[in-house]
Order: structure tokens, then C-alpha cells, then sequence
């Protein structure tokens, strides 16, 4: 990927823990780098197909200045974060900021933090069994784009399904979604569970009767294990009413751990069935 680089802008300050960092204030330096595609920009000398580093730079210096806090870890995020809400065609920011005048009672050339912040892709399973269905899943997938910093950018056909594990309940609405976030996967499970506890979700009985469900299967090209998150799903591989509308959506996404396709892995799951 493509790099725009902005090196050690310098700020007077008001950032630091000590009351003194705050009254006198202090030099900074901000430094950032951008990925993002630059080449029809380069061919066709239109600055709208690249990222105006001159601007991004007035925008560095005005959130930079317009507030005091603690710490330069929040300064950063609070740079990483205006960027990528700002300018759509940055996939990724790194931000670095050294702080030369820090109150340390020792030589040293400076201190600093740097953060790598990107956008995430995410693809989510959604289903319901209880009520109205459909509205369940439209209401749904709304509540999934109103999560700041999170954009439903594709979603498949709803499918009817027969239901797995417990069969004796209603058949279910199942559809899954292509989202681009900014959270992490906790912070987005964490909004995700919310939006099922203000739709009713109430978990009783496993694979029973639910008024929606909501499930992260894959996220980038990760993998995770812990304690409350599993991704890639460890079940999706098994489940056509989560492989057939996948496939609908992402039918070249490879899963991290099978190392195949989604469209190879519906296929294999079709002939098995």
C-alpha cells in the first residue's frame, strides 16, 4: 500500500499529568503516516484520488491545540481516530508523538508513543425465530449501522432455514452482513451484544428459540480465541444457513484457519449434505 508521510510537526502544547505541563506548556512533535492508494492520483494528477496532506495537517494542529488532557496515548488516538473518520480513502494511520521536554530528571532525546489505527472488514451472521422475522432482521441490521464508526457496506438475501440443534421451534430468517468498523472485536461484540439485549434477546436455552441473534464469523483476516469471542465462528464451516448467505456476499474471502474460500467451503458442505 501506498504511503503519505507527515514528519514532526511541531506544537506548543498543553498535554501532561503535572499541573506545570498544563500552565507552561511544552514543544511537541507529531508525526503521521497514511496508507492509501495513490496511483490514479499519480496518473491523472487529480489531488480528489489522493489524501491533501496540507489539509490533514491544519486538521493534526486544530484537535492538537484545542484541548489539554493527560496523556499523549489520548492525543494520538484522538489524531488516528479524526483521520480515518475524515478522510475515507486512508485504510490505515500510524501516529507518532514525541514529547523532547518531558519532566524526566535524566538525559534523553525525547519520549514517545505510536499507535497503528485501520479500518476492519467484518462479516456478521444475523437470525430470528420469534415474531415478525424480518422486521427482527431489519431492525437489526439498522441498529448495526447506527454503531459509531461502523458501516454496513454489503447484505444478502434473507433466507428461510430449518432450525439447527434444537429442531422442535420455528424455522428462522437468517441473512449475514459485510461491515466496515473502526472498533475492535471486543468493542464491536460488545456493541453487538447490546443491540440484541435492546431487541429482547434473552438467552434461555442453547440454539433455542431467540428473537434475533447476532454473531461475528469473521473479522479481517484474523483469529481469535478468547474467553467470551471466537473468530473465525468455530461453527460456521458446518452451517449453510451461515455459508449460503456468506457465499451470496464474500464468495472469495479466504477463512484464516481453513485456508479456503467461502464459496469452497459452501461447496464441500453442499455435497456432504
Amino acid at each position: 500500500m501506498d504511503k503519505i508521510y507527515i514528519n514532526n510537526l511541531e506544537f506548543i502544547g498543553y498535554h501532561g499529568v503535572f499541573p506545570e505541563e498544563k500552565k507552561l506548556g511544552q514543544k511537541f512533535q507529531v508525526s503521521v503516516e497514511m496508507s492509501c492508494d495513490t496511483r490514479e492520483a499519480g496518473k491523472t494528477g487529480d489531488l480528489t484520488k489522493s489524501t491533501h496532506y496540507g489539509v490533514v495537517a491544519e486538521d493534526i494542529g486544530k484537535l492538537f491545540l484545542e484541548k489539554s488532557v493527560d496523556l499523549i496515548e489520548t492525543c494520538a488516538e484522538d489524531i488516528a481516530q479524526m483521520i480515518l473518520r475524515k478522510y475515507p480513502l486512508i485504510s490505515e494511520v500510524k501516529v507518532t508523538i514525541k514529547k523532547p521536554w518531558a519532566p524526566l530528571q535524566m538525559h534523553f532525546e525525547n519520549v514517545a508513543v505510536e499507535i497503528v489505527r485501520k479500518r476492519h472488514k467484518a462479516y456478521l451472521s444475523i437470525g430470528s425465530n420469534i415474531g415478525d422475522k424480518k422486521e427482527n432482521l431489519l431492525k437489526a441490521i439498522e441498529n448495526i449501522g447506527k454503531i459509531e464508526d461502523t458501516e454496513v457496506t454489503k447484505v444478502s438475501t434473507i433466507l428461510e432455514t430449518e432450525p439447527f440443534g434444537v429442531v422442535d421451534q420455528d424455522d428462522f430468517l437468517n441473512a449475514c452482513l459485510e461491515i466496515k468498523t473502526l472498533l475492535t472485536p471486543q468493542e464491536l461484540l460488545k456493541e453487538l451484544l447490546g443491540i440484541e439485549e435492546k431487541m429482547g434477546r434473552v438467552r434461555i436455552k442453547k440454539w433455542g428459540p431467540r428473537i434475533i441473534d447476532i454473531d461475528i464469523l469473521l473479522y479481517d483476516k484474523e483469529v481469535i480465541e478468547d474467553d467470551n469471542l471466537a473468530v473465525p465462528h468455530p461453527w460456521m464451516c458446518e452451517r449453510s444457513f451461515v455459508l449460503d448467505p456468506l457465499c451470496e456476499i464474500a464468495p472469495n474471502v479466504i477463512h484464516p484457519l481453513k485456508r479456503e474460500s467461502i464459496f469452497n467451503l459452501k461447496r464441500k458442505l453442499d455435497l456432504k449434505n
